[in-house]
This record gives C-alpha cells, sequence and structure tokens, in this order.
C-alpha cells in the first residue's frame, strides 16, 4: 500500500460513455484488470480498491443480474427478450428502469432460480473485495414471490449459505417496501419479518419512486414502530429526489439507523446537523445519482461536502449491473474527483463496515483489516 500521504488525484482506467436522464452524458471511470488504478502524484503509485476490505450497503439485488443472466431465466420461462442482450437495460428514467427489474425478477420462478441468484450475487461481490453486504431486496417486484415471502427468503438463503461456505463473503437481507404500497401493507409486512424471525432478515427498508409516490414518511411510521419494537434495524431510501424533507421525515417520523442516497440533505444545514447528532449514516450511490440527472458530475456531487460536514458517508453501487459498475470502480471514480488520500479511502471503508448491520465479531475484523491496507 501507499503511504499516507499520497493523493488519489487521477484514476486511470477507460472511460464508459452513457446516456444519462436522456438528456446528457457522463464519463464513468472503470477499473482495468483486477482493479489496480495507476495513479499520479509527485511519487507514482498503484491503488488496488479491490484489495481494500470494506462493506457494502446500499445495493439491491434486483439490480444484480447480468445480461447473461436474464437471458438464461427468459429462456428457462420461455420468454422472449423485449431487446438484445446488450441493450436490455432502459436506464433513460427511473420508471421505465422499475418496470424493467419487474419484468427481470418475474423470470424467477423456483427456489432453485433464487438461490442461484443469492450465489451469484455473494461471489460478484466477493470478486470487488467486498466482505460483508446489506443486501435490498423488495418483494413487489418477484411476481411470483411477493405472496410466498416465507419461501422466498428460504430460498435466497439458500444460496447465500451456499456461497459462505464456498468462501465467498456473507449478506444479511434489507426487505423493502415499495413507496406505493399502503399503510396496512407496510405494517403487514413489518410483521410478518417480525413473526418469521429469520435469520437471513436483519432490517425493514423503503425503495421505490419517490417523485411518484409523494410523501411516504407518514404513511410508513407504524410500520417502522412495529419493526424496531420487534428487533429489526431500519434504514430508508430518502433525500434522492424527494429532497432535503424526505430525510427529515426518515429521521423523525421513520426512526431509522441509516438512509439510502440522502444526499439532498446538504441543501439544509439543519438536516445535516440531525444527520450528525443522530449518528446516522448515508449510503451514498453516486454514478446512480449522475445518472439520473441529479448532479452534472463526480466533481459536482455533494459526497465530499457532506463529508467534509462530518456526515458519515460510504460509497455504494445502488444496482451495478444496469449501471455497468463495480464498487472498486466507484472508490476510484470518487477518489479521482476528490483527490483523496489513502487514509480517507481507509475512513470511508471504515464508515462501510461501522454503517453496516453486520454483527459486532465481522465488524471487528473487517476493521482491523482495513487499518492494514
Amino acid at each position: 500500500m501507499t503511504p499516507d500521504g499520497a493523493t488519489v488525484l487521477a484514476a486511470v482506467g477507460r472511460a464508459l460513455r452513457f446516456r444519462a436522464h436522456g438528456r446528457r452524458n457522463f464519463l464513468l471511470v472503470t477499473a482495468p484488470t483486477m482493479g489496480r488504478l495507476q495513479c499520479s502524484n509527485r511519487k507514482d503509485w498503484s491503488v488496488d480498491f479491490i484489495a481494500l476490505p470494506k462493506a457494502e450497503i446500499h445495493i439491491h439485488l434486483e439490480g444484480c443480474f447480468e445480461p447473461d443472466d436474464i437471458a438464461a431465466l427468459a429462456a428457462e420461462a420461455g420468454e422472449e427478450l423485449p431487446r438484445p442482450p446488450g441493450e436490455l437495460y432502459d436506464v433513460s428514467s427511473l420508471s421505465n428502469f422499475l418496470a424493467f427489474l419487474d419484468w427481470t425478477c418475474g423470470l424467477v420462478r423456483t427456489r432453485d432460480q433464487l438461490a442461484r441468484a443469492a450465489y451469484a450475487f455473494a461471489k460478484r461481490q466477493s470478486g470487488s473485495g467486498v466482505r460483508y453486504s446489506d443486501v435490498i431486496v423488495n418483494p413487489t417486484h418477484w411476481e411470483h414471490w411477493k405472496k410466498d415471502i416465507a419461501g422466498m427468503l428460504d430460498g435466497l438463503h439458500a444460496g447465500f449459505s451456499e456461497a459462505e461456505e464456498d468462501g465467498y463473503q456473507p449478506s444479511m437481507l434489507c426487505i423493502s417496501l415499495l413507496r406505493q404500497q399502503t399503510a396496512e401493507e407496510g405494517v403487514e409486512l413489518a410483521d410478518l419479518l417480525v413473526e418469521l424471525k429469520h435469520p437471513r432478515v436483519v432490517a425493514l427498508s423503503i425503495d421505490g419512486n419517490e417523485t411518484a409516490a409523494g410523501r411516504t414518511g407518514p404513511r410508513f411510521a407504524e410500520a417502522y414502530r412495529r419493526a424496531a419494537k420487534g428487533g429489526l434495524r431500519r434504514t430508508a431510501h430518502a433525500g434522492e429526489s424527494s429532497g432535503p424533507d424526505g430525510v427529515r421525515d426518515a429521521i423523525e417520523l421513520l426512526q431509522t439507523e441509516r438512509i439510502d442516497h440522502g444526499v439532498r440533505a446538504i441543501e439544509d444545514d439543519e438536516v445535516i446537523s440531525m444527520l450528525i447528532d443522530n449518528d446516522i449514516a448515508l449510503g451514498v450511490t453516486p454514478s446512480s445519482n449522475l445518472t439520473l440527472g441529479l448532479y452534472e458530475d463526480f466533481a459536482a456531487h455533494p459526497f465530499e461536502n457532506l463529508r467534509k460536514a462530518g456526515v458519515t458517508v460510504s460509497v455504494n453501487t445502488d444496482d451495478p449491473a444496469p449501471l455497468r459498475l463495480s464498487l472498486e470502480q466507484e472508490y476510484a471514480n470518487m477518489a479521482g474527483a476528490n483527490g483523496w488520500d489513502a487514509e480517507t479511502v481507509r475512513e470511508l471503508a471504515r464508515n462501510s463496515v461501522r454503517a453496516s448491520f453486520a454483527d459486532d465479531n465481522l465488524k471487528a475484523d473487517i476493521l482491523k483489516d482495513i487499518d492494514a491496507w
């Protein structure tokens, strides 16, 4: 590893041009083979972000199906692909993207297919040097399983367990409500998860299109109260399209322990203070935010200002398959844009671990390895 004083100024890789929100392009820096990035400063040094021990706390299983996976599932289901494999993902709008997720997850119809998806996820994460993942799963996307959540959990659990036996990273599930659901449906899901006490489920979450659903904090406050009483951890998507008020609602009404996105908090100093005072970490996904047109480029993204303000932030990928992204690439993107030195990179990796819902012993082991990186 490099001396602590060295600064990551330019992550060397190839640039992948992306159409963002149907109106502009941005550059996504991707890592060369094995994730080793040649970075220049006064002294040339090499940064291996795959070797960096880290957790990922904002990633959706629904967004981890590669085109080849989707093609195989479609063939098994006897369905034709809507577009050629290389053009499957439409990220021109959030609504189009979510509709495609529904179609893709609807192809998963057997317990074995669930297990395969879970195993592939753990293998993918380990390939990026991830040591633990809180992975979000929203049952409403899974047509054949949304009425059999217990069966869905068992299928995923089998795949994750097999992956751990084969030496891949452990994963825990954050089961998510869709914003468009009713208060009653939220309570029903929270009560079910508390009743099941499934060993693979660690948290209740909320995701979906904030703009389409409107204000949802009041609607799901009771579900979150029941989840907390039943021993579940709590996270929520907020502060992406909802603005800082969504973050405020997540803190005050949902009593969340962590917030996915949360970047719009930068627009309200009082909300920033609330995050700091309540020790609530943000699971930030910069490339995803750029793709949906929230910010112009990595340099304009508020990640660095939030970090410098004292908010606990971490680097995540959200939906890596459609973004053609990996976690080591996203570290490289942000390090290059913000001139992070080695200690800053280590601290952000520590943030990801401390903000995760991993058990304390695993956290301690990963933190120790981060110190040695």
